[in-house]
Formats: C-alpha cells, sequence, structure tokens
C-alpha cells in the first residue's frame, strides 16, 4: 500500500492546536502549511509526495495509514515534532 499525504509540522503544541482550529473553521491547509510548517515541504504547502511502507516514521506511518483519503488527522507526534496531517491518496 502507498499513500500520499501533506502535513503541517510544528514544535509548539500550543501553536499546532492553533493551527487545527484554523483548518476545522476552513482555512486552507495548503497555505497554513506554507506559513507555519518547519518542513521544507512547506515550499509544496505540504505535500509530501507518494511513499510506502517504511518510508516514515512509524508515528505518521500509522497515522496516515488509519485515516480516510480526504481526511484530517489530530495532532501526531514524533521525535520531528508535532504533524497535522491530510491524506490526499491511497493505492
Amino acid at each position: 500500500m502507498e499513500y500520499r499525504a501533506s502535513h503541517i509540522l510544528v514544535k509548539d503544541q500550543e501553536l499546532a492546536n492553533h493551527i487545527l482550529k484554523k483548518i476545522k473553521s476552513g482555512g486552507s491547509f495548503s497555505a497554513l502549511a506554507k506559513e507555519f510548517s518547519t518542513c521544507p515541504s512547506k515550499s509544496k504547502g505540504g505535500d509530501l509526495g507518494w511513499f510506502g511502507p517504511g518510508k516514515m516514521v512509524k508515528e505518521f506511518e500509522e497515522a496516515v495509514s488509519k485515516m480516510g483519503t480526504g481526511s484530517i488527522s489530530g495532532l501526531v507526534k514524533t521525535q520531528f515534532g508535532i504533524h497535522i496531517i491530510k491524506k490526499t491518496g491511497q493505492k
């Protein structure tokens, strides 16, 4: 199974909660990724492209595998920080 996802990565939980609230109230995931994410993928609106098993850290991969396409995760903590994930595809 391969997945496609975008994410917003931040270090601060309070900021992550603020961003998640903005997304849930209709904010653009891509625009918020460009504004707040600390990952280089922010230049592409957080898009990470396609990835298969073992390509992402365990917590991230597990979260994406349980999500429906088009859905937004809650806060997902990894060694890199706090992610908000948008699953954009599965094949």
